[in-house]
Parts: structure tokens; C-alpha cells; sequence
């Protein structure tokens, strides 16, 4: 049996009438992926969007030049989604990929939208796509007008699970630095502490 209650957090029991709240979790499945399984690939169309129970997990793409590049990471509480592909039906032109062992619910495009109809999952869903945009715009533009300190120790500020728990080169390519660099920043950092 599925152990609901990390959905009913999500979603907030005090937002939903009873009914509404048992009608939505009952449309999520709880699944596993393994460190390295892909929870959507690059060219594949996304048919599934994920509420991330525990674990990490990021999205990447491989530049011009062959390079992987980390363009965001996930981990508890986190909603994972191609929001073009799950939405357009496009195929999705970056990878998502487990980084370490993941628990994850999941609801297809379908069921989804049988959904659509309840106020308060819109309104939870609205919320998450505007937060995501705001993250996405200041993640842009810090890349282009921080310098790689800052953009350094705002990842650590808020995010210090994921600083902790996925491989530097990772947080470098997303951070738009070498790993070297990285590394000289980190060691500034610790000296100054």
C-alpha cells in the first residue's frame, strides 16, 4: 500500500476539502529510481511530472562543444517537470537523471487534467509553475552579472543539501565555472572562516 501522507503535506491538507485532497493523492503512484536512472530524457516526450520525496536529482544538457551542463537540481519537496514537453507534448530537449537513489510520485498528463477542475490544485500547481520561473530568471541573470563567489555562496545559502549531497563538477557546470575554479573558491571560503 502507498504510504500517502508525504502527498497530503504537499499539498497542504488545510488548502483542500477532504474529498478533493483523497481525489488527488489517489491519482499520484509512488515510484523508484536507482542512481543514474533517467526520469525524463533528452528527445522523449514527458508524460509524467514528479513531487521528489527524497533523494537528488538534476537536469542537464550537453552543450555545443559536448559538454554536460547542469541546468537545475532537485531534491525533497522538489516538483520535477519539463513543463514544455509535459504540457505542449514537444520532446524535451534537456535530461533529467537521478544523481542518487530517488522516491518520487508521479501523475501522468491524463490524470492530471482530470484534476484540473479542483480551485485550490490549480491554484497549488500556479504557484509552483510562477516560483519556477523565478528561479529559472534569476539563475540566468546571476550567471551572466554575479561573479562565480557569489553565485557560489547563494546555491550554498539556499540550497546547502544540494552543495552537500551532488558531485562539484555538477554544481560547477551549473554555476557556469570549471570545477577548478570550484574548487579555488571553496578552499577561499574555508580560509576565511
Amino acid at each position: 500500500m502507498n504510504d500517502q501522507h508525504f502527498l497530503k503535506k504537499i499539498f497542504n491538507e488545510q488548502n483542500f476539502k477532504r474529498e478533493d485532497l483523497d481525489k488527488i493523492v489517489d491519482q499520484y503512484q509512488r515510484i523508484e529510481f536507482a542512481k543514474h536512472d533517467y526520469l525524463i530524457e533528452e528527445g522523449s516526450t514527458a508524460n509524467f511530472y514528479y513531487f521528489m520525496e527524497s533523494g537528488y536529482a538534476r537536469s542537464y544538457v550537453i552543450d555545443l562543444e559536448g559538454n554536460d551542463i547542469s541546468t537545475k537540481f532537485f531534491s525533497a519537496t522538489d516538483i520535477i517537470i519539463d513543463w514544455h514537453s509535459y504540457f505542449l507534448k514537444t520532446k524535451c530537449r534537456e535530461s533529467i537523471q537521478a544523481i542518487t537513489p530517488c522516491v518520487a510520485w508521479k501523475i501522468s498528463f491524463e490524470n492530471f487534467m482530470k484534476l484540473f477542475n479542483i480551485e485550490a490544485f490549480r491554484e497549488v500547481g500556479r504557484t509552483r509553475l510562477v516560483n519556477n520561473y523565478f528561479e529559472l530568471k534569476t539563475h540566468s541573470v546571476s550567471i551572466i552579472a554575479d561573479p562565480a563567489k557569489e553565485r557560489y555562496l547563494n546555491l550554498l545559502k539556499s540550497k546547502p543539501d544540494v552543495v552537500q549531497n551532488v558531485p562539484l563538477k555538477q554544481i560547477a557546470t551549473y554555476l557556469g565555472i570549471t570545477d577548478t575554479s570550484l574548487s579555488r573558491i571553496r578552499k577561499e571560503i574555508a580560509d576565511t572562516k
